[in-house]
């Protein structure tokens, strides 16, 4: 009899997955769709090695919860073996629910529904086929189950889910200054009054997690360039579903085609079953594909948006501290318009303002607690000596402005 499969990982090497209810979600069809979407969206503008997948960081989140959870155990915390299996069936699917090119159809194509409505929604619909045995897993992942912290392993602010995507994105993006020692941080976890805490021996590498993610926040996963890409794309989709719902006909995968004919939001994806059914289609090649034929379209703004995503010639970025003034977006709207001969309704997809904020971390989300040998605690912020409360919790704001190169 098999005893599941080993998958070679390039990042934590040798994954096993047993056989039974884990090896029936990695091979489920919603799970298989993620190996076609890319996990750092549009960064590999950037970076040309960010090509990694949203079904390797689900596995290699797998993996470090296979680890967290037996580190745990060693120490005295009991899990039952059903609970273990939950909350690694739980991180497995926790981003099944991502449209192409990560948050960029959420933001553009759907209005009010986020990846994680969509996540549960697939788990549910997981669950169902499964004879209700994926329960247990959507209890703790919803937060439910009175183990609060077998949920804090999914999602807090020193989740698995974060440990491996700072891990990998670094991996495969070369960006090495963002490296953690996330197999340190497991060692280092523990449990106290059903919360999860971090052993005094392990704040060093905790302070490195915080500032290695900041980093990459501002180098990767915001850097100007691909969040022009980004922006770029955004508006040639708002701009393919205005031409659509005026009637004019488009090439588009007949699963792309129904977002960008519909108003979806969350009442209409709640009442239309079929829309779940479009979107668990969709994933990057319908994206990619209708782009390349955009290009070659009549249409001025649709035809130049898409030749630029192809070329590689993303939005110019002019990075403020502070608000953008409106006469200098009037001024770009009229530069914009007679370099281009586009009217004032079509300039509007040429630029996109965007105010863009992110702490290193949040004291009003979970906090990251950590546990002396006396059994004192301390939250990270107090106990740090080189992270303080106003330069831990602070947002950094900044106003980016990305427009079309004239």
């Amino acid at each position: 009899m098999s005893e599941g499969k080993i998958i070679n990982d390039p990042v934590f090497g040798f994954i096993k997955v047993p056989d039974g209810i884990l090896m029936d979600i990695v091979n489920h069809p919603l799970m298989q769709r993620l190996r076609h979407i890319k996990q750092v969206g549009l960064a590999s503008v950037v970076y040309p090695g960010a090509q990694h997948t949203r079904f390797q960081h689900s596995l290699g989140a797998y993996h470090l919860m296979s680890e967290a959870v037996l580190s745990l155990t060693q120490k005295g915390i009991f899990i039952f073996d059903s609970e273990a299996e939950a909350v690694k069936a739980a991180i497995l699917m926790h981003d099944i629910g991502h449209g192409p090119y990560s948050h960029v159809l959420e933001h553009t194509l759907m209005d009010g529904i986020s990846h994680e409505d969509v996540s549960l929604m697939m788990m549910e619909q997981i669950n169902q086929e499964m004879g209700g045995g994926l329960n247990l897993a959507l209890s703790i992942f919803k937060n439910d189950y009175p183990k609060r912290f077998l949920h804090q392993l999914i999602s807090s602010q020193l989740d698995m889910d974060r440990l491996d995507y700072l891990r990998r994105d670094c991996f495969y993006t070369g960006v090495t200054e963002g490296n953690i020692g996330s197999a340190r941080i497991i060692k280092m976890l523990n449990v106290v009054d059903d919360h999860l805490v971090v052993d005094s021996k392990g704040i060093y590498s905790i302070e490195n997690y915080l500032t290695s993610r900041r980093l990459m926040y501002w180098q990767v996963y915001l850097h100007k360039t691909t969040v022009a890409t980004e922006k770029m794309l955004v508006n040639l989709l708002l701009r393919a579903k205005q031409l659509m719902l005026q009637g004019k006909s488009l090439f588009a995968t007949p699963s792309l085609r129904y977002f960008l004919c519909h108003q979806v939001d969350a009442a209409f994806f709640g009442s239309h079953p079929e829309a779940l059914d479009h979107y668990s289609r969709l994933d990057d090649t319908d994206i990619h594909c209708s782009i390349k034929e955009w290009a070659n379209d009549d249409d001025k703004v649709l035809s130049l948006l898409a030749t630029n995503l192809i070329r590689r010639r993303p939005f110019k970025v002019e990075v403020y501290e502070e608000p953008i003034d409106e006469a200098r977006i009037d001024e770009l709207e009229r530069d914009l318009m007679r370099a281009t001969g586009t009217s004032r309704e079509e300039v509007k997809f040429l630029y996109q303002v965007c105010p863009i904020a992110k702490d290193m971390y949040d004291v009003n989300d979970d906090h990251i607690t950590i546990l002396y040998k006396d059994g004192s605690m301390k939250d990270i912020a107090e106990a740090s000596e080189i992270l303080n409360v106003s330069l831990l919790s602070k947002k950094i704001r900044k106003y980016f402005l990305c427009y079309h190169k004239i």
